[in-house]
């Protein structure tokens, strides 16, 4: 308000003497008149502080390539711009452009080939007034005839600042209500559902026959992400669901899907993790207490299926098992950016809550491990990955459930340690076209027996974006989950599993997708004796 007091002080001074009949005039002999353009004034000052702050400026009118020529205001501010401009060197060194007379959108047009709106015009006339108020403060000479076409644009443009004065009130008190209803200065809500209709075909491990029946299931997760510096992130989830989880039923591990949380739609933290980023290092530190996985800290490789909500609907084909689903939950990790090379490292538990002997923070359960990120191009990132487990007997899982009953553990319910190695990529062809690609290595010993046995895996997929909508994408997987081999402890993986996997991801809006899709499971459990398990999955996910 002050500043629009000083605008109709210092401009009206001048027309002042305008009216005694002086042809050049200055600050100094000014007397305030003329009310009425005081007020056209005064809107038009009201509307350039509420929405054109975010113009920047050119020097000369012909540069708004989208302003008629023919049109008299065209004219009229042309003289303006090119009397009342940086021309006149009144910016002071260093601040070149922060006098100019008229502002133009980034591009220096008025939004292309669209004509110059006259609420856009009243933003630029104002922008003159400013310069002509400095020069009036500054004691600079104004001539009488730039002093009669202000009077004249203002009048002409009278109607327009009046309904924008309207709209720019209304705006205001709807921010303001807004301001003071918000739910946090610092949370964001985000919410996300599941519905899932699933079912399997194909005889289950030992006598069961076909034994699943068509499913309808879900999942519900609300995510309250807090940043306190702009760059961090504080995540709490909470989680409920009742999602089937069909190994149950056929007895095979593999047989899972990526989204299965069956807690009979009762709440629970599930994660509870802080993320900070360090100003200006390319560091970014991680700290958790619940839910703080090995993926949350290192890169899967696998940015089109990696999502259990809308990628994959395998368990197994969302990331390497070996690497990405061992012992984690609370601990800590680290990564920093080197141009195109990320390093990043972790320490990772599953039951640090735990004070009884061999548990808690250093004494159970645990993984650590580095990864090097390479990204030499656009369209290429390549991730070498090591981890170093161990599990104690009563928790022993290499696999991740995703691998045959031997593989998850190839000693029996005994210590064990593992060393995990694994390579992944990703490669884009163009904007259509992704491919992803992982293989694992696990080198597991017993620690009380000294007996070593190997386990691998390996995957490739293919995703077409955008294929028959913009958003939606078609994606083929074949892989071969974890497989147990070379046991000094005796039983092995007889055969090799093999899972194929095809779904397509159909947006039916910016917050509803539609997920139908089929995996194929052979010689399901590294049998080949075991029938082939097929599993239909439609998947409707909501997102808010």
């Amino acid at each position: 308000m002050t500043k629009t007091f000083r605008h109709i002080r210092n401009l009206f001074y001048p027309l002042a003497i305008v009216f005694l009949g002086t042809t050049e005039i200055s600050s100094a002999q000014a007397t305030p008149k003329f009310p009425v353009l005081s007020q056209s004034l005064q809107q038009i000052d009201q509307y350039q502080n509420s929405g054109s702050n975010s113009l920047s400026q050119v020097t000369n009118v012909n540069q708004l390539r989208d302003v008629s020529p023919t049109d008299w205001a065209y004219e009229a501010l042309r003289s303006l711009v090119d009397r009342y401009s940086d021309a006149h060197s009144l910016a002071p060194e260093g601040d070149a452009g922060s006098h100019r007379c008229i502002t133009g959108f980034p591009n220096q047009t008025y939004r292309g080939n669209q004509a110059l709106s006259r609420y856009e015009f009243a933003a630029g006339l104002n922008s003159c007034l400013n310069q002509i108020e400095r020069l009036v403060a500054s004691s600079e000479a104004v001539v009488r005839e730039d002093i009669d076409t202000i009077s004249r644009l203002t009048q002409e443009f009278e109607a327009e600042l009046a309904t924008l004065s309207g709209r720019v009130d209304d705006l205001d008190s709807r921010t303001a209500f807004l301001e003071d209803n918000q739910f946090s200065t610092t949370t964001k809500l985000k919410g996300e559902v599941i519905f899932s209709i699933a079912d399997t075909f194909g005889d289950g491990e030992g006598t069961n026959s076909d034994p699943t029946q068509v499913t309808f299931s879900d999942r519900v997760r609300l995510n309250l992400h807090s940043s306190f510096y702009g760059q961090d992130r504080l995540r709490i989830r909470l989680e409920a669901g009742n999602s089937t989880r069909l190994d149950q039923a056929t007895g095979f591990d593999i047989t899972r899907t990526g989204f299965d949380a069956n807690n009979d739609n009762n709440i629970a933290v599930t994660d509870l993790a802080y993320r900070f980023p360090i100003k200006n290092s390319g560091i970014t530190g991680y700290v958790g207490v619940v839910g703080l996985d090995t993926d949350d800290i290192f890169e899967v490789q696998n940015s089109q299926l990696a999502s259990s909500s809308s990628g994959a609907l395998s368990r197994f084909s969302r990331r390497n098992p070996l690497l990405f689903r061992g012992t984690e939950g609370a601990g800590v990790g680290i990564g920093a950016k080197l141009g195109v090379v990320t390093v990043r490292g972790l320490y990772l538990t599953d039951d640090a809550d735990e004070s009884s002997d061999r548990e808690g923070l250093f004494n159970g359960s645990f993984s650590t491990g580095t990864q090097l990120e390479i990204s030499p191009t656009d369209t290429l990132d390549l991730a070498f990955t090591y981890i170093y487990e161990y599990q104690t007997g009563d928790s022993v899982n290499l696999t991740g459930s995703t691998g045959s009953d031997l593989a998850q553990e190839p000693f029996g319910e005994v210590d064990t340690r593992a060393h995990q190695f694994g390579l992944g990529a990703n490669y884009a062809i163009g904007k259509k076209i992704l491919l992803a690609a992982w293989g694992g290595l696990s080198l597991a010993s017993d620690i009380n027996n000294n007996d070593n046995a190997t386990l691998y895996t390996a995957a490739i997929n293919a995703s077409l974006i955008d294929l028959g909508k913009e958003g939606a994408v078609f994606s083929l997987l074949g892989g071969i989950p974890p497989n147990l081999t070379n046991n000094d402890a005796g039983a092995e993986d007889e055969d090799t599993t093999f899972l194929i996997e095809a779904l397509y991801k159909y947006p039916i809006n910016n917050n509803v997708s539609l997920t139908p899709g089929a995996f194929v499971v052979i010689n399901p459990e590294g049998n080949s004796n075991n029938e082939t398990q097929v599993v239909g999955v439609l998947r409707t996910t909501f997102k808010f």
